[in-house]
């Protein structure tokens, strides 16, 4: 069932509205009532959606054990496409094209012949695809969790965020948006009374006379989203500088090491991106040589442990996206106390990875951050001079 096996892949959305509090049968009879093959959602495109009770792709029985674990309620949206296989159609329209044109004087077929036998190709298809031969399903976990209002998807598409978004404002009367870096630090900045730190920030030099000011993938100069790309160049300045243990702002320590992969990317577009493979990919001298040139990370392998709690995960720097995230095995022998505890986990590490990015904005948005910035660009300098020591 989705969240409840293997690792886990999550991107973050915040529902817009009040929390649900305590889900029940109430929530499970809207999912009823639009589940996948019994009240069909079609889009434009002839893609049908609905939800299912997450168990296989075929299963719709939504029921209080099974999908509401605490305070917590986990389905599934199921995405019906058409595939038409266009191999076949392509045979199709060649055996009606040498029956056509074996009539022609020349042997050759016209225009207008290869117009029909493409069209007649594609109606055989659409025919034989009725019987649901050529049908194509594909079910996305979901997580809502009413404490916090989020809801977890299972994906990053956003093809299938954006069916997705529309059949849960239909199903539950409520939107949602996604919880990026930049709608994030408002949040944090917002309880702490700290907005205008988010409001007036700028991407940051780092590397003074190479940064820039504009920021490739988040075009809208409204969005802050580049600030969990500064989080990840941030931190690998603490753990390369200072140590590998962070206090966080609710006294907490989390123990924390880069590693696996590193994805960077010239922030002007035009250097393109670089992806790292390596135990230890921050380490390599390829990775300080993109940061020096003004690249920044957009996403990182990482292990934190906190409270005895190890976590292994991807992690994508503008979206807070979390990927093939390992969490603890658990120690609960029954099948329920298990789920139970892995909802907990998993809370647990989201609460990790907020604390650790609230850090950071604590600075990044306040008085203190030109301080913090002289030292990364120390550092970074420091680098670059002792690889050209090095080198001489």
């Amino acid at each position: 069932m989705g969240f409840f096996s293997g690792r886990v892949t999550c991107t973050r959305f915040r529902v817009v509205g009040h929390s649900p509090g305590m889900f029940g049968p109430v929530h499970l009879k809207r999912l009823e009532a639009h589940a996948a093959g019994k009240q069909k959602t079609m889009a434009a495109d002839g893609v049908e959606v609905g939800w299912a009770a997450g168990d296989h792709i075929l299963d719709t029985r939504f029921d209080l054990a099974k999908n509401i674990i605490n305070d917590t309620l986990h389905f599934a949206i199921r995405i019906d496409q058409q595939k038409l296989p266009a191999d076949l159609l392509r045979a199709y329209a060649q055996v009606e094209l040498e029956g056509l044109a074996a009539k022609n004087p020349s042997g050759l077929p016209s225009a207008r012949q290869k117009r029909e036998a493409r069209q007649t190709a594609r109606d055989r298809l659409e025919e034989e695809a009725k019987d649901g031969r050529f049908l194509k399903r594909r079910m996305v976990p979901l997580l809502w969790d009413a404490g916090s209002n989020e809801v977890l998807v299972g994906t990053g598409s956003l093809t299938a965020i954006d069916r997705l978004h529309t059949l849960f404002q239909q199903t539950f009367g409520q939107a949602f948006e996604p919880l990026t870096s930049g709608r994030q630090a408002f949040l944090l900045a917002e309880s702490r009374q700290q907005t205008r730190g988010v409001d007036d920030a700028d991407p940051s030099p780092f590397v003074p006379g190479v940064s820039t000011t504009q920021v490739a993938w988040t075009p809208d100069e409204n969005s802050r989203d580049y600030l969990g790309n500064e989080f990840l160049l941030w931190l690998w300045f603490l753990l390369d500088a200072e140590s590998d243990t962070i206090t966080l702002s609710d006294g907490s320590q989390v123990a924390l090491m880069l590693t696996r992969t590193l994805v960077l990317e010239c922030p002007r577009a035009q250097t393109g991106k670089e992806t790292i493979t390596s135990d230890g990919p921050t380490r390599l001298p390829e990775a300080r040589r993109a940061i020096q040139a003004g690249k920044l990370p957009r996403k990182v392998g990482m292990i934190l442990a906190r409270h005895d709690q190890q976590y292994e995960l991807t992690f994508q720097g503008e979206t807070l996206a979390v990927s093939g995230a390992r969490l603890p095995a658990a120690e609960a022998v029954e099948e329920r106390a298990r789920l139970e505890e892995r909802i907990t986990q998993l809370r647990h590490l989201l609460e990790t990875l907020d604390l650790l990015y609230d850090t950071f904005c604590r600075l990044r948005t306040t008085d203190a951050w030109p301080k913090e910035l002289a030292r990364v660009q120390k550092w970074l300098a420091r680098e670059e001079r002792s690889r050209l020591s090095a080198i001489g």
